[in-house]
């Protein structure tokens, strides 16, 4: 028999029931066995915790100190067993979750919406950031998962393990009356002296590394970190961007999108990250990523997405930055 609280449960036992024997009957053990964990427990505190009667026992002074002690530790075990319960089946706990700011446009979201359908006892917090930011708090056992777009050059930290959600396209926004509005596609090269509105001064930490990579080098003439000042100034007409295919739902209606041709587009590989044992909310939202993902890749919404990892095209990851 396990030493510890389970000498606090017998002890319990025997004071409830007046005897060794009545209380191995309902404990489910032999009388010795009882008699050794009081034993046990009068060794471990250094009192006589019964006197014994000729019929039964009663607890003495320092049994009767104990008594409300042993009880507050039954309890707390009790409510420690039921939150551990919790966890297990998904009807309370938390889970940490981090993304970059275009998943959290539909991606992220509709995940979060499906799970708390499924699990509303399960509380989520959910913090936006560059993908290495969230990288480094799930190493850190910050966050319990994280939507991120890894560099392919960088290894995750360690303790951390990406999974491929899907290869998500680049499009093009314009004002809607740009000559090229109302195209199915575009070459990047007939938008080689448009002027191109980015993320960073760095074109390999923004949206254009893959195409830069590939020999594309965009005129760049407006720089705009957030994506509502990036989609005003298109609207405006100041210019065009790239806006992945992620954040399509959320572009205003004076921007139009037009698909890149397919032998230009550049892509962004999208992983969720969690650490090496995920707990079990971890991987059910995860779970409910994937099919969230399938979901968007096959909608019209989304031209040209495929899972992560498929043959063709130019694929990159950005750190979640705006292009």
């Amino acid at each position: 028999m396990p030493f510890g609280h389970a000498l606090y449960e017998v002890f319990l036992a025997v004071a409830r029931e007046g005897s060794f024997t009545a209380a191995a009957r309902v404990l489910g053990y032999t009388q010795s066995a009882v008699s050794r964990q009081v034993q046990a427990l009068e060794d471990e505190t250094g009192a006589v915790l019964f006197e014994r009667l000729p019929r039964g026992v009663r607890p003495t002074e320092a049994g009767r100190v104990l008594l409300p002690h042993a009880e507050a530790v039954r309890d707390r075990l009790v409510t420690a067993r039921a939150e551990l319960e919790a966890l297990r089946t998904l009807e309370g706990g938390l889970l940490r979750l981090g993304s970059f700011s275009s998943a959290n446009a539909a991606l992220v979201p509709r995940t979060q919406a499906a799970f708390r359908t499924r699990h509303p006892g399960v509380t989520v917090t959910r913090a936006e950031g560059p993908s290495v930011k969230h990288l480094g708090q799930l190493a850190a056992g910050e966050q319990d998962l994280a939507v991120v777009a890894p560099a392919l050059a960088a290894p995750p930290p360690e303790g951390v393990t990406l999974h491929p959600l899907l290869d998500e396209p680049m499009l093009v926004a314009l004002e809607r009356a740009h000559p090229y509005a109302g195209r199915r596609a575009v070459r990047l090269a007939e938008l080689a002296e448009e002027e191109w509105i980015v993320g960073a001064e760095r074109l390999e930490d923004t949206l254009f590394r893959p195409a830069v990579a590939a020999g594309f080098r965009p005129r760049t003439g407006l720089l705009a970190h957030d994506w509502v000042a990036k989609l005003g100034a298109v609207a405006a007409g100041l210019g065009i961007t790239l806006v992945p295919a992620l954040a399509a739902a959320s572009v205003p209606r004076e921007v139009t999108l037009v698909t890149i041709h397919p032998d230009d587009v550049p892509y962004r590989r999208i992983c969720a990250a969690t650490p090496l044992t995920p707990t079990v909310a971890a991987t059910a939202f995860l779970g409910l990523l994937r099919e969230t993902a399938e979901t968007l890749r096959t909608s019209r919404a989304f031209p040209g997405g495929r899972r992560a990892g498929q043959a063709g095209g130019r694929v990159e990851g950005t750190e979640g930055r705006a292009g």
